[in-house]
């Protein structure tokens, strides 16, 4: 019996680590999109050109 509530003490151990982990990701996820959100709202809003992208020849 004893075996039998360790195993199942274990079992719901890595359930909750596995949803925290998945959860973590998640939050990851999102931030990141967040950000990629951000950083092309505000690119879009500007005026100023990029530098060109190679020299120019002599």
């Amino acid at each position: 019996m004893y075996e039998y509530e360790i195993a199942q003490f274990r079992s719901a151990e890595l359930i909750r680590r596995a949803d925290h982990e998945r959860l973590a990701r998640e939050a990851v996820r999102e931030s990141r999109r967040e950000a990629a959100e951000r950083s092309t709202e505000t690119e879009s809003h500007t005026s100023r050109h990029r530098r060109p992208r190679f020299a120019r020849a002599a």
